[in-house]
């Protein structure tokens, strides 16, 4: 849904009639292209960005004087936990969404590693990095400070509380997701280098680097262009992230208490 310029068979106007669609004419099991790249890339990942978050909140806090919970305490160890999540992520996310897209030449995770890094290099790997981070380091950002502030007015005591983790994780999801989206937007065409995008625009070889990826997406699509998907991006995020808190307060606090 985020790409530029579609392949005639693969316009959606809606995340139920994506879905439906690609499972007629794909396979059930489209959906799930690249779950195996991101599964082995997410452990790493997020191990590295919670541990980083939990010591830099309590670092800048304390740096700062603040006596209980500080926003930009949360929003500052979030950004700096983004940086080291993203560098494992950042690969991962390439080869995901390469095999994601329609008519996708790649078999497999390890084909498409391979032909990437053959026909681009290994910094094609890297090569959404800065934008990664760009989009990311506001992301998390909102993230965090969304979700402590929602876990302030629903749970103020701090307690295990799984309830309040689920709808608090939703809601950060979903607020930093809308809000992020035009940077998404531009993340993904650096990744997937959509070729009758680019050739639309006049563009040989590949692009490279946020301005360049702001510029492209508005000549295309113009202002909406960098709202495609917004819907399925924020249908995708809310369970995610609540996912992800939940999980992370439950191993918290079973871990903490043993």
């Amino acid at each position: 849904m985020q790409s530029l310029q579609p392949d005639p068979k693969a316009q959606y106007k809606g995340v139920m009639e994506a879905l439906k669609r690609m499972v007629r004419t794909e396979g059930l099991f489209t959906p799930l292209r690249g779950i195996n790249v991101t599964m082995l890339g997410a452990g790493p990942a997020h191990a590295l960005y919670f541990a980083c978050y939990e010591k830099m909140k309590t670092t800048v806090g304390s740096m700062i004087n603040h006596v209980g919970n500080s926003h930009l305490a949360n929003g500052v160890a979030g950004s700096l936990a983004t940086v080291l999540h993203d560098a494992v992520m950042n690969p991962a996310e390439v080869v995901k969404q390469r095999m994601q897209m329609y008519n996708s030449p790649y078999r497999s995770m390890l084909h498409c590693i391979h032909s990437v890094n053959k026909t681009e290099g290994v910094g094609a790997f890297y090569r959404s990095y800065t934008t990664q981070l760009f989009m990311n380091i506001p992301f998390q950002a909102i993230h965090f400070i969304t979700y402590e502030f929602t876990q302030e007015q629903l749970n103020p005591q701090r307690q295990y509380h799984p309830g309040s983790h689920i709808i608090s994780g939703a809601i950060a999801g979903a607020v930093a997701a809308a809000a992020t989206t035009p940077l998404d937007v531009c993340k993904t065409l650096l990744n997937t280098q959509e070729n009758t995008a680019l050739s639309s625009v006049h563009i040989n070889g590949h692009l490279s680097g946020m301005a360049n990826a702001i510029r492209t997406v508005y000549q295309i699509g113009g202002l909406g262009g960098y709202f495609k998907g917004v819907q399925a991006r924020v249908i995708y995020q809310m369970p995610s992230t609540a996912i992800a808190w939940s999980v992370y307060e439950f191993f918290k606090y079973f871990l903490s208490n043993r």
